[in-house]
């Protein structure tokens, strides 16, 4: 069996330093395109494989990125995760996982002791931990590289997310437009950012037709399939029931359908609902889920992708010397979402 690849041989089969194919393999800068392709030829040819250890030693890095995650729904955060573990790979970098409780007392400094004795290069704040302004404090005088995902989070930091009360006004404005005029509507966790936009969408799409707010067809719930069935057995129970229901997100709406079901209704013909996210679950129910597509592991690559520049330094190509780091041009970065209408809403 032939001994694996090492950085030498692809320097000799290249031509070119050990330094030149670290930055190749790094993606830094200061590499023309000509070396950069022969670098690439060589791996691939190769079949090489970085160490991350060694890589480490050599660099003073980890390469090791740390996603900090709370009151999540499964399904956004597995979509996440595949999100960032594509540039993951493509970087060789690994990726940690630390869950952590919003309420816990102690949160500032349990974050700060994990990332001490795991000593990731960046962080990925997901909300509604990227909503928390203590722990953003805590994050910027640790001098610690972070980015905030699916929110834009409190504004002091990197951030890349929809336009959330744009979304939920536009799917809300879909479901008037059905013929619907008694809307209900399930809300998210009160300490994500994001829970109380959409609220503000759907708001704003009632007032602009001119439809009065009812605090009866509201209902609270926390990202989660119990939530969104405690959710529906409230709005579902009285004999003025609304005729569609718009969840913040696809779990809740799931929990709504079953609850429906139960009670005999048939959607969208008694009901129609709606949901938030576009996750698997949304095209596994049956008839399919109308949501907003949040492109989620289009969010956690991205955002990986702007936290790996900012921790090798990568400049603006078109900048002069002393220039910000490439996604400091633009401190948050919305990318656009899309309406997925299904059977759920039309029939």
């Amino acid at each position: 069996m032939t001994s694996a690849a090492t950085i030498n041989d692809v320097a000799t089969m290249a031509g070119v330093s050990i330094k030149t194919v670290s930055r190749v393999v790094n993606r830094e800068p200061n590499v023309s395109e000509k070396t950069r392709e022969r670098v690439a030829q060589a791996i691939a040819q190769l079949r090489y494989k970085p160490s991350l250890a060694a890589r480490g030693l050599a660099g003073g890095r980890s390469f090791l990125i740390g996603l900090l995650y709370g009151n999540a729904s499964d399904s956004f955060l597995g979509e996440l995760q595949r999100g960032i573990l594509r540039t993951c790979r493509e970087r060789h970098y690994g990726l940690a996982l630390f869950p952590v409780a919003q309420q816990a007392p102690d949160l500032e400094a349990d974050v700060l002791e994990w990332i001490r004795s795991t000593q990731p290069d960046g962080i990925i704040l997901s909300p509604p931990l990227s909503d928390n302004e203590a722990l953003v404090d805590a994050l910027l005088k640790s001098g610690i590289k972070f980015i905030s995902v699916s929110s834009a989070g409190t504004g002091r930091g990197p951030s890349v997310h929809i336009d959330e009360a744009a979304a939920a006004q536009q799917m809300t404005r879909h479901l008037i437009e059905a013929g619907h005029r008694r809307l209900g509507f399930v809300k998210g966790p009160a300490d994500h950012v994001c829970s109380c936009l959409r609220f503000e969408g759907f708001c704003a799409a009632l007032s602009a037709a001119d439809i009065p707010f009812d605090d009866s067809l509201i209902a609270c719930g926390d990202f989660h399939f119990d939530s969104g069935v405690e959710a529906a057995e409230q709005l579902l129970s009285g004999l003025n029931r609304p005729t569609a229901i718009f969840a913040s997100n696809d779990d809740m709406a799931s929990g709504v359908m079953h609850v429906a079901y139960q009670k005999g209704l048939t959607i969208p013909s008694d009901l129609a609902v709606a949901g938030f996210d576009d996750t698997p679950v949304s095209r596994q129910l049956w008839p399919g889920l109308s949501t907003v597509r949040q492109p989620i592991q289009s969010i956690g690559q991205t955002a990986t992708e702007r936290l790996l520049a900012d921790i090798s330094g990568v400049k603006n190509e078109n900048s002069g010397n002393g220039a910000e780091p490439k996604y400091r041009r633009a401190e948050s970065e919305i990318l656009p979402f899309e309406l997925m209408l299904r059977a759920s809403t039309k029939g």
